[in-house]
């Protein structure tokens, strides 16, 4: 397999026409190898614009996701991102890239491992892996981004009291069919604004929070 001419294709076909314009988001999709975080039985589908398994019940973002979150984070050197849910490490490589320390947290102690070990063979040393539940937040650092990569009916309050002042939430907010990417930034001490940016849908997060249910 020709995997820089998949991985122009990737960037040209995919990329490019869902609004990711932004040169350093690009360049990246260039140099950080995505084959090296695909499961090796996919590795052929590695530039495929869908949702790669990974087991435990979880998939990688299709590419054109990744690199959609990646603009709208909009990450300088220096700036701390926690991101809630590690998968397979493929888009922890590309916030560590742009950004100056990241805290990925994962759920499934095998998914954990693997993505350490293959950010760890990718020479990323600004990246810390734990294993825990990051659905309500994570411990008591602040952050200046945090990305979740599973959906969430409601985005939990414990994130909004884990940024510093100008930062920011990715997450995808609601139930399937009805789900949309939004960005949520720090505006003001207790207060926030939010955007809408694309309707899509990906895996609940385990033990997302969810909204009380009324009942008859």
């Amino acid at each position: 397999m020709d995997f820089e001419q998949a991985r122009f294709n990737m960037v040209e076909q995919q990329i490019r026409p869902w609004d990711v314009l932004e040169p350093a988001v690009l360049d990246l999709l260039f140099t950080v190898r995505r084959e090296d975080f695909v499961p090796v039985a996919h590795r052929a589908l590695a530039f495929a614009d869908l949702e790669i398994p990974l087991g435990e019940g979880e998939a990688m973002w299709a590419p054109k996701l990744e690199a959609r979150a990646l603009q709208e984070l909009k990450l300088a050197p220096g700036e701390s991102v926690l991101e809630v849910g590690t998968g397979s490490g493929y888009l922890t490589a590309l916030l560590a890239s742009l950004a100056g320390q990241v805290t990925s947290v994962e759920i499934h102690d095998r998914l954990a491992r693997d993505a350490a070990a293959k950010l760890a063979r990718a020479g990323f040393g600004n990246v810390r892996i734990e294993t825990g539940d990051a659905a309500r937040g994570f411990g008591r650092e602040v952050y200046d981004a945090i990305v979740l990569t599973g959906s969430t009916p409601v985005l939990h309050d414990a994130f909004f009291g884990q940024l510093k002042p100008g930062g920011r939430v990715f997450a995808i907010v609601g139930d399937a069919p009805a789900m949309t990417a939004q960005l949520h930034r720090w505006t003001a001490p207790g207060a926030r604004s939010v955007t809408t940016l694309f309707e899509t849908v990906v895996k609940p997060l385990v033990n997302a929070p969810a909204p009380a249910r009324f009942e008859f």
